[in-house]
């Protein structure tokens, strides 16, 4: 059996090392290659990752954004409130209006909190979510603080963060509360800075228009003084002809 490395001759030499050079090409093409598929593989785990993240620190933030006041969701909608407010108006209780808005506004955000965790979250928090989709399904009011437990421990494990002390207290925690009428009241300021930008703009414009109607006025006084006073140098020829 013959040797693949030859060095009998200089002939045998420059085979054997080109074989060499192509064997190590090859195998650094190939080493390459697979550290790349590795790092795309890679990327595409933490760009998974960080989107999973995102999505379930927004639910948390819906589910748990409150601590203080009503920790419940109203599954009712908007109809159903405002007939409630109706059979409830004649014995002095106020239901509707902008508290009528705000109970629908969380019950929307609360909805479309519990259909991403449904999509992302553990095992755990696909479980506690269907529960309260089913419960607001149904038209019972529901509390999110087991979700948003679960949510807050998933969410610390994943960011390598140390579990909170079994010593501090944290209160139970209720969905975001939002405003009633945000989208109006940025409305009517929206309009109310635009008519105020046109009221400056015309009084800019106002003022420019006198500026340059005053400059005119000015140029035109200026121009009168200079013919009145080229007409008595023109006419004292006449004068000392006349003496």
């Amino acid at each position: 059996m013959r040797s693949p490395i030859d060095f009998s001759s200089w002939q045998g030499v420059l085979s054997t090392l080109l074989g060499l050079v192509l064997v190590s090409l090859v195998a650094v093409a190939v080493r390459l290659l697979v550290m790349q598929r590795v790092q795309q593989r890679r990327e595409r785990q933490n760009r998974q990752i960080n989107e999973r993240l995102k999505t379930l620190i927004a639910a948390y933030k819906t589910l748990g954004g409150s601590f203080t006041g009503e920790l419940a969701v109203d599954p009712r909608h908007l109809r159903d409130q405002r007939q409630r407010a109706a059979e409830t108006a004649g014995e002095g209780a106020d239901d509707g209006g902008a508290g009528a808005e705000r109970r629908r506004r969380i019950r929307d955000a609360v909805e479309a909190a519990l259909s991403d965790v449904i999509l992302l979250g553990t095992a755990e928090q696909v479980r506690l979510a269907a529960r309260a989709a089913q419960d607001m399904v149904a038209g019972r009011q529901i509390e999110t603080a087991e979700l948003v437990l679960s949510l807050r421990t998933f969410i610390r494990q994943v960011l390598d963060l140390e579990a909170i002390s079994a010593d501090v207290a944290v209160p139970r925690q209720g969905p975001l509360r939002t405003g009633a009428g945000g989208g109006r009241g940025a409305a009517a300021g929206a309009s109310q800075g635009g008519r105020a930008g046109g009221g400056g703009a015309g009084q800019g414009g106002g003022a420019g228009m006198a500026a340059g109607g005053m400059a005119g006025l000015g140029l035109a006084r200026h121009a009168a003084g200079e013919e009145g006073d080229a007409a008595p140098a023109s006419a004292s020829p006449t004068d000392e002809r006349g003496g």
